[in-house]
């Protein structure tokens, strides 16, 4: 869609379906290019409800977030309320904490109030002379052929609008995508992951020797665990899942960083790529898998190396077997439990 010009008859109306992060800062975005913007929400305005909907736990800000609220002239103010963030901590089942750096040293990411940025963020887009924001207005039906909208209120009145561009940012109960299914030859699936995630909260107060304090905690698990506010990116979100407490997994950070350092430029970790860069995510993903067999290949040549290396040792200067046998049995059963671990 190209921008609009500068005559006020000429100018595309874009409609915003969603008033959360992304439609607020669509709408943003869209009414800096010189759109007449209109922003559609089901819930009440949230700047003004004494209870907030949705989910609690902050966000994660990365380079590429703070690159697009700079964008919009709202970066130095976000990034003045966040609380930076250098590793995330792993904690086994058996007590041990394991720390993993984000990134580099220095680098780290923020971690903001969700509910607080997307006040500010319609607070941005209502300050445009070329923007309304609606709320209050739930999308029943719409047409992809004229660009009709029909608006549901909550006392049950209805309203019509017509806008050149529909932007659906209604999250994953979205009633544009909802609307899409009914056209022909439209492929749809969803699949839920077997996981969720707990939020505790820690009460800020001092405790005397014997204060108890008792601090409320909600678990939220299936659809929302997909959307997740801790820090993980894309790609990775898997491997935070699922194998954050496997020592092989640990092991292999350790070594892309290592290598990151040494050689910055050649390898890349996955995570500095999609959090610390703006690199494509196709290029990343393409990026990562040619890094992962690069390096797993040179792990497996350093492993036969070694064996080589140690094998012609024994060969040349044969030590008592039976002193080897224990070392080399309890040797092996720790590589087959990093591997499998």
């Amino acid at each position: 869609m190209e921008e609009s010009p500068g005559g006020p008859s000429q100018k595309k109306v874009v409609a915003v379906v969603g008033g959360g992060l992304v439609g607020a800062l669509n709408a943003c975005f869209f009414a800096k290019r010189g759109f007449d913007v209109e922003l559609f929400e089901t819930r009440e305005d949230i700047r003004q409800a004494k209870i907030v909907r949705g989910r609690s736990i902050n966000l994660a800000l990365s380079h590429r977030g703070r690159q697009a609220l700079k964008h919009v002239g709202m970066e130095e103010k976000i990034v003045s309320q966040g609380i930076p963030m250098h590793a995330r901590m792993i904690h086994s089942l058996s007590g041990k904490q394991s720390p993993i750096p984000y990134g580099k040293k220095g680098q780290y990411i923020l971690s903001v109030d969700r509910a607080n940025l997307n006040k500010e963020l319609l607070t941005a887009a209502e300050t445009y002379p070329n923007t309304k924001l609606n709320f209050d207005h739930k999308l029943q039906d719409w047409s992809a052929e004229t660009g009709l909208m029909t608006f549901v209120r909550s006392d049950g009145s209805k309203e019509e609008i017509e806008a050149d561009l529909i932007v659906g940012c209604d999250g994953a109960f979205s009633a544009i995508r909802k609307q899409f299914l009914r056209l022909s030859r439209f492929n749809y699936s969803q699949t839920y992951i077997p996981h969720g995630y707990m939020e505790l909260t820690i009460c800020g107060v001092r405790r005397s020797p014997d204060y108890i304090a008792w601090c409320k905690c909600a678990l939220m698990g299936g659809t929302p665990a997909h959307a997740r506010g801790v820090p993980s990116a894309g790609q990775e979100m898997n491997a935070m899942r699922a194998h954050v407490n496997s020592k092989w997994f640990l092991f292999r950070k350790h070594v892309d960083n290592l290598l990151h350092f040494l050689m910055p430029k050649t390898i890349i970790p996955l995570y500095t790529m999609v959090t610390f860069t703006r690199t494509r995510y196709h290029e990343a993903v393409e990026r990562w898998h040619w890094q992962d067999r690069v390096i797993n290949r040179g792990l497996l040549f350093s492993a036969t190396g070694a064996l080589l290396g140690g094998s012609y040792l024994l060969i040349k200067n044969p030590p008592d077997i039976n002193k080897l046998l224990v070392p080399a049995e309890k040797m092996w059963s720790r590589l087959v439990d990093l591997r499998t671990s």
